[in-house]
Order: C-alpha cells, then sequence, then structure tokens
C-alpha cells in the first residue's frame, strides 16, 4: 500500500497551497493509495478529513509536523498535541505513552527544522524520514544512513505546500492501512521502504542518483 506521509493543507498549514480535495485527485491519479496530512503542530483538520476521505473514498490520515526544542518530528496516533513546545526525547515519549509513533522528519535540513544526530538517542523513535521533497538528495542520504546506523525504518513523504510536489516521494507498507491504527501498527513494525515517482510509476529507492528522482 503506498502512502504519502507527509503533506499539508492550506486550512492549518498558513504555507501551503493546498485543498484537501486537490491533494486527493493528485494523489489517485498517481497511484497512491493513501496520504497523510501532517499540519505544522495542529490536527485541526481531522473532521474534515474525515468527512472528505468518506466522500472521495480515498483514505486521508491526520498526524502532525510538531516543532521540538531540536527539530520536527512527525507524530500519529494520539488524540491531541502538548500545549507547548517539547525537546524531542520528551515528545518520543509522550507519544509513545499515548500508543503513537513518531518519525524523525527531514532530520539533516539546514534550516534548523531537522533534528540532526539527535534521532540516533531517541530510544523510542518510531522511524526516520529518508526521502523527503523538500530536501536535497544529499541530506536525504545522510538521513537513510543515520536511520541505517539505529536499524530504524526509513520512510518516504512529499512534504507537499505545492500541486507539483504531490506524490513525489512515497512509502510502501506492506499490509494494508484502514485506518490511523493500523498506519501506527504498520510505522512501528517497519515492514516500509521508501519509494519516488518517476515515468509514471513508483520505484524502489535503491541507490538512486540524484538527477533520476523527479516527477
Amino acid at each position: 500500500m503506498l502512502i504519502d506521509m507527509h503533506l499539508h493543507e492550506k486550512t492549518y498549514s498558513s504555507d501551503s497551497i493546498l485543498d484537501l480535495k486537490e491533494i486527493i485527485h493528485s494523489a489517485r491519479n498517481m497511484g497512491l493509495d493513501g496520504i497523510c496530512i501532517t499540519d505544522h503542530d495542529s490536527m485541526g483538520l481531522t473532521k474534515k478529513a474525515y468527512d472528505v476521505s468518506r466522500e472521495m473514498l480515498f483514505p486521508v490520515f491526520v498526524g502532525a509536523e510538531v516543532l521540538t526544542y531540536q527539530g520536527d518530528l512527525l507524530v500519529f496516533g494520539v488524540n491531541h498535541l502538548p500545549n507547548r513546545i517539547m525537546d524531542a526525547e520528551e515528545l518520543v515519549d509522550w507519544v509513545a505513552r499515548q500508543g503513537g509513533a513518531t518519525i524523525s522528519a527531514h532530520p539533516y535540513r539546514q534550516n534548523r527544522r531537522g533534528i540532526g544526530d539527535t534521532l540516533l538517542s531517541l530510544d523510542r523513535l518510531s522511524g526516520v524520514e529518508g526521502l523527503n521533497g523538500s530536501t536535497p538528495y544529499h541530506l536525504n542520504r545522510k538521513a537513510q544512513e543515520a536511520a541505517e546506523r539505529r536499524s530504524l525504518p526509513i520512510f518516504g513523504g512529499s512534504d507537499a505546500h505545492h500541486t507539483q510536489q504531490i506524490g513525489k516521494y512515497a512509502t510502501r507498507f506492506s499490509s494494508e492501512v484502514r485506518d490511523i491504527k493500523d498506519l501506527v501498527e504498520g510505522i512501528k513494525e517497519g515492514n516500509v521502504e521508501p519509494v519516488y515517482f518517476k515515468d509514471g510509476i513508483y520505484q524502489r529507492m535503491g541507490m538512486p542518483k540524484p538527477m533520476e528522482i523527479a516527477v
């Protein structure tokens, strides 16, 4: 099952121009089986996402991209977000206690939003975003190497804020993902692989050269 794990919708991410129905149309046309809306520090789209998902018969899962003192984490499977900023370790532990999962988003992006080598010491971290659509190839590769050092699963997400970014990268789950519970279980199980969109299909990551990874 192919899911873009990292997308921003305009209602709660002010830096995005994307409407949820527009995202779903593009995702379906690209062959995706589901999408994750991960707005900045917000899960406010949850009710709308549920309604639109049912209307359009397309799976939409709502998490959040949460800023910690060290950088961003993708959070899934919680009913609400903390009302204050936390250290990355504190947030990872808090989410784990709620039964959720955390993924390090673009950990080596050089804009003070990646947690960098902090991910190496987060015992309860669920995975690493090793293909991020708004991050240069060499920094994505650094994230992949860090995940491999920790034996953590690697995820792909477009980090789309504009139409042309949707579905650039995605994650293939080996199991069916029907709801947020399935998504969290799939993340924790780690039977996933990051993929990239090229020539009209999703391809395995392998070791593609930078110029090969393009919509």
